[in-house]
C-alpha cells in the first residue's frame, strides 16, 4: 500500500500532537485543480446568482474544496496538503507577464493621461486609507499597530506576497507572528476581494443603467477574423512568454535592491511583458496577441484554482479575533471606496464600473483577483478594452511602487 501511495504523494505517519498527513505530488495536485476549474464553471453555469454577481468560477469551487479538506483535518481524520508552490509561482509570474504584455503604449495614449493620473491617485489614496483605518482600529481594540498594518495594505492591496515579505521585517520590530497574521489576512483578503468585486460592479451597472459599447472588442476580434488555433504561432507565443519571464528576473533584482522597499517577483515579469510588447511593436514584430491572451486566461484560471483549493482554513482560527474586526472594516471600506470614489474618478461610465470591480480585486486581495473580477463582470455584461488591458497592470504597478514605501515608513514610525 505504501508503494502504491508513493505514486501519488508522500504519507507522513501520525506523531504526538500531529495528525497523519498526505501531500499529493504536483501532477495529482494539478489534476485536482482541473476538477476545481470544471466544477466551478459548472456551478456558475447553473447559478443565476453567481452569474449576476460575477463571482469567478475557481473561487466558488476552490472555496468548497478547501472547506472539505479543512473539515477532514478538523475532524481529526487526516491532513491533506498539495505540492503546489512551484506551480503557483509559475502561474502567477506567467500570468502577470501576460498582463504586462497587454500594456501597449498605444492603449495608454487611447486611455488618456487624465485617466492614468486618476488611477494612480486612487491607488495611492486607497493604500493610505487602508493603513490609517487599520492603525486607528488597532488603538481601539488594543492590537499591535504593526499587526494591524499586516491586516491593512500589506495584505489587502499587497496580497499574500507583500504580507509575507513584510512579516519578518515587522517581527524584528517586535510584532510576534506578523508573518502568520499577514498570510492569514492575505488569504481572507483574496476571498473578500473575489466576493465583493462582482456585486459592486453589478450594483453600479444596474442602478445607473450602464451598458457596454458593442463596438468595443478585444484586439483579436477587431479585424472581424476569428483566430484559429495554429500550433506554430502558439509555440512561438509561449516561448516568447517564457523568455520575457526570464528577462523579468534582472528587472526584479534591480527593483528589489532598492533600500527599504520590498518588491514581489511578479512585478519584474509585469515590467518585462510591457517592455517586450512595446519593443516588439516598435520593431514591427508579430506580437501574437490572441495566443498570448489565451495563455493569460489559462494561467489565471489555474492560479486561482491552486490558491483557493490549498487554503488551510484551520490555521485562521488562532488569529481570527482582532484580525477579523479589521478585515471586515477593510472590506466595507473597499466597497464604499469603489462605489463612491473609484467609479467617479474613473469616469462614471461602464468602463469605470468594470474598473471598480478590478479595484476591489487588487485592493482587497491581489492583482490576479482584479483581472478575475473584471473578466467575470465582462463575461456577464460586455467587454471594455481600457478596463481590461490598462487598469489591472497600471494599478498594480502603482501599488507595488507606493505600497512598500508607505508600509516601510509607517512600520518605522509605529515600530519604535
Amino acid at each position: 500500500m505504501e508503494t502504491l501511495m508513493g505514486y501519488f504523494g508522500k504519507y507522513a505517519a501520525a506523531e504526538a500532537g500531529k495528525l497523519a498527513g498526505f501531500q499529493f505530488e504536483y501532477l495529482t495536485t494539478l489534476g485536482f485543480a482541473a476538477l476545481v476549474i470544471f466544477f466551478g464553471r459548472f456551478l456558475v453555469s447553473k447559478s443565476k446568482a453567481l452569474q449576476k454577481y460575477a463571482i469567478p468560477a475557481p473561487v466558488v469551487s476552490g472555496l468548497i474544496f478547501s472547506l472539505v479538506i479543512s473539515g477532514i483535518k478538523g475532524a481529526g481524520i487526516m491532513e491533506f496538503t498539495f505540492d503546489a508552490k512551484i506551480m503557483k509561482d509559475l502561474c502567477q509570474n506567467l500570468f502577470f507577464l501576460c498582463v504586462g504584455y497587454g500594456f501597449s503604449a498605444k492603449m495608454l495614449k487611447n486611455a488618456g493621461g487624465k485617466l492614468c493620473i486618476m488611477i494612480a491617485f486612487a491607488a495611492c489614496l486607497l493604500i493610505t486609507l487602508q493603513d490609517i483605518l487599520g492603525v486607528a482600529l488597532a488603538h481601539v481594540i488594543g492590537m499591535n499597530p504593526l499587526l494591524a498594518l499586516q491586516c491593512s495594505s500589506a495584505s489587502m492591496s499587497g496580497g499574500v506576497g507583500t504580507a509575507s515579505a513584510f512579516g519578518p521585517i515587522f517581527e524584528k520590530m517586535g510584532a510576534a507572528d506578523a508573518t502568520t497574521v499577514g498570510v492569514a489576512a492575505g488569504t481572507l483578503g483574496n476571498i473578500m476581494g473575489s466576493l465583493i468585486g462582482g456585486p459592486v460592479a453589478a450594483y453600479l451597472i444596474t442602478s445607473k443603467g450602464l451598458k457596454a459599447d458593442p463596438n468595443d472588442k478585444p484586439e483579436a476580434q477587431r479585424t472581424g477574423v476569428k483566430p484559429t488555433l495554429d500550433n506554430t504561432r502558439m509555440i512561438y507565443a509561449f516561448a516568447t512568454c517564457l523568455l520575457l519571464a526570464a528577462l523579468g528576473m534582472p528587472i526584479y533584482m534591480l527593483l528589489d535592491s532598492i533600500p527599504m522597499i520590498e518588491m514581489p517577483k511578479f512585478i519584474g515579469c509585469l515590467f518585462a511583458g510591457a517592455i517586450g510588447r512595446n519593443v516588439m511593436e516598435a520593431l514591427g514584430v508579430d506580437t501574437r496577441v490572441p495566443e498570448t491572451e489565451a495563455i493569460e486566461h489559462m494561467f489565471l484560471e489555474l492560479y486561482l484554482a491552486l490558491v483557493l483549493m490549498t487554503i488551510d482554513i484551520t490555521k485562521l482560527a488562532p488569529v481570527a479575533g482582532q484580525m477579523g474586526i479589521i478585515l471586515v472594516a477593510q472590506a466595507v471600506m473597499m466597497a464604499i471606496f469603489a462605489i463612491f470614489i473609484s467609479f467617479n474618478l474613473f469616469g462614471k461610465d461602464y468602463g469605470a464600473a468594470v474598473m471598480a470591480a478590478g479595484n476591489c480585486g487588487w485592493g482587497c486581495g491581489s492583482g490576479p483577483n482584479a483581472v478575475a473580477n473584471e473578466k467575470a463582470v465582462m463575461d456577464q455584461y460586455g467587454y471594455h478594452d481600457v478596463a481590461w488591458v490598462l487598469y489591472p497592470s497600471f494599478a498594480v504597478i502603482i501599488d507595488d511602487i507606493y505600497n512598500p514605501i508607505c508600509l516601510s515608513l509607517m512600520g518605522s514610525f509605529f515600530g519604535k
